[in-house]
């Protein structure tokens, strides 16, 4: 992957997850129940993903 590619995805995933937390504090959700629901859902992911 060519290094301009690679910072802009870079970049591309830290405007995402700064919008993400910006809009979870905007609407009132908490940072606990919200990196409780990513902790969830990257473990749901991971199984999903199992190769046995």
């Amino acid at each position: 992957m060519p290094l301009p590619h690679f910072l802009a995805l870079l970049a591309v995933i830290i405007v995402a997850a700064a919008a993400t937390v910006w809009l979870a504090a905007s609407s009132g959700v908490s940072l606990a129940v919200l990196a409780l629901v990513v902790l969830i859902a990257a473990g749901v992911v991971r199984l999903m993903t199992r190769v046995e």
